[in-house]
């Protein structure tokens, strides 16, 4: 809903901070809050995800779409909720978090606050492969070592962003595993795997 807010930063505390815009006052939680403390009264920009839920609705808030991405990212790990997503953000950088889940590192997961084995390995199931729209811009070396061309990780963020787009539409994911591995087969853009995938999906 709200891709960023920008405005003059009014307060930082331990959990939050609050953004002036318009004479709103944003309440925003953050990783690491005390990282704007140096902008108080200045205006900066977050990018922000809107949670909603039956008994919640927050803003959460990031320095770069990076992090709001993994955040989004975390989210969809069973047993990660938002303060968890956040711990994990506060307490390691984006290049870290991702190198750990794509090389299965579980002994660094675990060290994150209310990170078991358990929620370390469903980490790596649910991430592991997924993360190449963050990767480039924090860490361009590790498709690399792993022998990921540049085609590769541009086929597989669209693959991704074309996946969104089919549960958007209200399809379940039932119905686009069943079509995953003939997608998988080719590299494409998002639009064309997308008709494809319908292709497959109105047969």
């Amino acid at each position: 809903m709200y891709e960023f807010i920008k405005g003059s930063l009014e307060f930082v505390g331990p959990e939050y901070i609050v953004i002036e815009n318009n004479g709103i006052g944003y309440q925003i939680s953050t990783p690491n809050p005390f990282i704007f403390s140096s902008k108080i009264e200045n205006n900066v920009i977050v990018y922000t995800y809107h949670y909603v839920r039956e008994d919640v609705m927050a803003l959460y808030g990031f320095e770069t779409r990076e992090e709001k991405r993994l955040f989004t990212k975390l989210l969809n790990v069973s047993g990660i909720g938002p303060k968890g997503a956040l711990a994990i953000l506060a307490s390691g950088e984006v290049q870290q978090v991702v190198a750990a889940i794509e090389n299965e590192d579980e002994s660094f997961l675990v060290k994150f606050p209310g990170v078991g084995k358990k929620t370390a390995r469903q980490m790596i199931l649910d991430l592991k492969g997924k993360l190449q729209d963050i990767v480039p811009d924090y860490f361009p070396n590790l498709f690399n070592a792993n022998q990921f061309t540049a085609q590769d990780i541009a086929s597989n963020s669209a693959f991704e962003e074309a996946i969104l787009a089919l549960k958007a539409l209200g399809y379940s994911d039932k119905e686009v595993k069943k079509i995953t591995p003939e997608l998988k087969k080719e590299q494409l853009s998002t639009d064309q795997y997308i008709k494809k995938a319908l292709q497959r999906l109105l047969k």
